[in-house]
């Protein structure tokens, strides 16, 4: 085959005003929300699950649950303040301490309570 008379030809067509054909549009962005979606399915709606999660626990708090801090205390929950969003812990008889209701990091079953307990 010969080159020379291809390139030849190619240039005649664009000297004419030919020009390939522009592929569709969708074509384009289909990358990009390919990208959106991938990035949802494994970061955003992971979070959003997780925070129900978490809200679910710190709302339904309530008096004598045991819990832990995040700062790894355990305690008894003695009164919960709504209004003020904070939790009154009892952690030893003669000790109460106030928390952020936030500062909660988990509520202890009643096997790992059990488990707590100096025995």
């Amino acid at each position: 085959m010969n080159y020379g008379m291809l390139s030849n030809w190619l240039l005649a067509q664009a000297a004419e005003g030919a020009k390939p054909a522009d592929p569709p549009m969708w074509t384009m962005f289909a990358p990009m929300v390919a990208i959106v979606v991938l990035f949802y399915v494994l970061m955003i709606a992971p979070q959003r699950r997780d925070q129900k999660k978490r809200d679910q626990l710190l709302g339904g708090l309530k008096k004598d649950d045991r819990v832990v801090t995040i700062g790894g205390i355990i305690g008894t929950v003695a009164n919960v303040l709504p209004e003020k969003n904070e939790v009154v812990l009892k952690v030893e008889d003669n000790l109460k301490i106030r928390f952020r209701r936030s500062a909660i990091a988990e509520v202890l079953s009643a096997d790992k309570a059990d488990e707590s307990k100096p025995g």
